[in-house]
């Protein structure tokens, strides 16, 4: 990507230098081991930096070329690699996925006030679309409630070390729905179940499809399911805020800043990973998804080949829900704020930056990852920002709307 002065893209350089001292701030109090963020606006870079390290204990710089798990930012990937495939006319959104995985075909749906997972009633087969956008019934073992207990106590999260794909699928099918589909929305595992859709559709396993389809023209060389070969000693640790269970997204924080270490580079499961998560399993550096996030700002096309055509682009960055997320009366755990928020496919969509509390335009596509990495394209602006680090759970600070105000009280024009 070419550079520009920051003067040239319509920022004030001494404004935008707020974000050097913001991130700083956030090593001095001992919230984030290190950070990096990556800014372009018109298909030019115009800002990047990086503070603190990769590995505390080690005391290895955050680099750009740090390798880092972007965990639900695999999301945004996964559904565009579905779209390629409605592209090609093999299948439509509204779909039942039991035309792809009849472990689906008899659908049951918890009752309303369920208070065991054996208290349900037959309901309709969730769609593509349902999948898609987050209203398909299912969830995630880290959300309240009956369907999420069961779903934990099985260990149906999609871990990198989880083993097959299909086979993790079959067991969730195994359990019932939280609702209906289309009732609600609800943060959920459903970007896994379309993984295993892309698979038996494209004959071939996600891995592939991706590294084909969608690494290749992009060229993210240096993205996957697994740290790429050579890429171990650049490999990022990951921390957690919480005392206890990394991964409890919900859990309540004790005292102040926590910092410890749960993954690094020795024993780490994505050096090897077994499963292929759609949902949160890929690894890469900042500017591997920088040029998939430049491929949604410019209209589909990578620097060897195109991935989606501009329409199919548009409709995906548009709000699929009827309101806001709030309006569909979410219970569980979301990456992003919910009133003043729609969802598109793949990514949270702005419908109105005033419901939102945090500045921005309508019709910013984003969305982020657990790891507190996050990532938008404004429209608008014409701009991509990739912000990455390494804490779990992404709620543990509100640094995502921290940085909207500081990227957007830097914006001159």
């Amino acid at each position: 990507m070419d550079r520009v002065t920051p003067e040239a893209a319509g920022f004030d350089v001494e404004r935008l230098h707020r974000i050097d001292s913001w991130m700083q701030s956030y090593l001095d109090r001992g919230r984030y081991p290190g950070s990096s963020v990556l800014i372009a606006r018109g298909g030019k870079e115009v800002y990047f930096s990086a503070v603190g390290n990769r590995d505390v204990e080690a005391a290895t710089p955050m680099t750009r070329d740090s390798i880092v798990r972007i965990y639900s930012m695999t999301k945004p990937i996964t559904s565009v690699a579905i779209m390629m495939l409605v592209e090609r006319g093999l299948f439509h959104l509204d779909a039942p996925i039991s035309d792809f995985l009849p472990e689906f075909s008899k659908c049951h749906a918890l009752v309303p006030g369920a208070e065991s997972i054996e208290e349900t009633e037959r309901c309709a087969t969730p769609t593509v679309h349902h999948l898609l956008t987050h209203t398909s019934g299912m969830s995630y073992p880290f959300n309240v409630g009956v369907l999420p207990k069961a779903m934990d106590e099985r260990g149906l999260i999609f871990r990198a070390d989880a083993g097959p794909l299909a086979d993790q699928v079959k067991e969730l099918a195994e359990l019932p729905l939280a609702f209906k589909p289309g009732a609600r929305w609800e943060y959920s595992v459903s970007i896994d179940v379309l993984g295993r859709i892309i698979e038996v559709v494209a004959g071939k396993s996600l891995e592939a499809y991706f590294n084909e389809e969608i690494f290749a023209p992009l060229g993210m060389t240096e993205t996957g399911f697994s740290v790429p070969k050579g890429g171990k000693e650049r490999f990022a640790a990951l921390y957690s805020s919480l005392e206890g269970n990394a991964m409890a997204l919900n859990a309540k924080r004790a005292g102040g800043p926590i910092l410890r270490r749960v993954d690094g580079q020795d024993g780490s499961p994505w050096l090897n990973a077994t499963m292929h998560s759609g949902g949160g399993g890929l690894v890469g550096t900042i500017d591997d998804y920088m040029r998939f996030c430049e491929m949604l700002r410019s209209g589909g096309a990578g620097q060897n080949g195109r991935l989606l055509s501009p329409k199919t682009l548009e409709f995906m960055m548009r709000n699929h829900l009827p309101g806001d997320i709030a309006s569909m009366g979410p219970t569980s755990f979301a990456e992003q704020p919910m009133e003043g928020m729609g969802f598109g496919l793949g990514g949270s969509v702005v419908l109105n930056p005033g419901r939102v509390r945090t500045p921005g335009s309508i019709g910013d596509f984003s969305w982020g990852g657990m790891a507190s990495t996050f990532f938008w394209v404004d429209p608008v602006h014409d701009m991509s920002v990739v912000f990455f680090t390494q804490l779990t759970p992404s709620s543990s600070y509100p640094a995502r709307a921290q940085l909207k105000a500081l990227i957007h009280g830097a914006m001159l024009q």
